[in-house]
């Protein structure tokens, strides 16, 4: 079971260092599907859908969790394709919890 599916998210207001390079590539084995930027700063994934509908519900599944967790993801929808970014803002990079969501969003599929 991966264990960043036992985590919550916690909040971060700045002064946390980003994760580096080395702990990014390591945790990305257990978000699989999802990559990371050149400069290890956003996660990404993207989905296919059958259709609008599917694609909807998917991203309301997401929105939910967000709350749930109090970390949100950026959107992008293009009918029955979905895509999230994941980061942490107030550092401008990534941190845990970005990992943490994307092992639960990938929980919902």
């Amino acid at each position: 079971m991966n264990a960043l599916l036992q985590k919550h998210c916690v909040p971060c207001e700045g002064g946390v260092p980003k994760l580096s390079a080395s702990i990014v590539k390591t945790l990305l084995l257990d978000i699989p599907g999802w990559e990371v930027d050149e400069a290890c700063a956003h996660l990404s994934r993207r989905w296919k859908f059958k259709n609008f509908n599917e694609a909807m519900a998917f991203v309301n599944a997401v929105a939910r969790l967000s709350e749930e967790e109090n970390h949100h993801p950026d959107f992008a929808i293009h009918y029955s394709r979905v895509t999230l970014t994941l980061w942490t803002h107030a550092i401008t990079g990534l941190s845990q919890n970005d990992f943490i969501l994307a092992a639960k969003i990938n929980a919902l599929n």
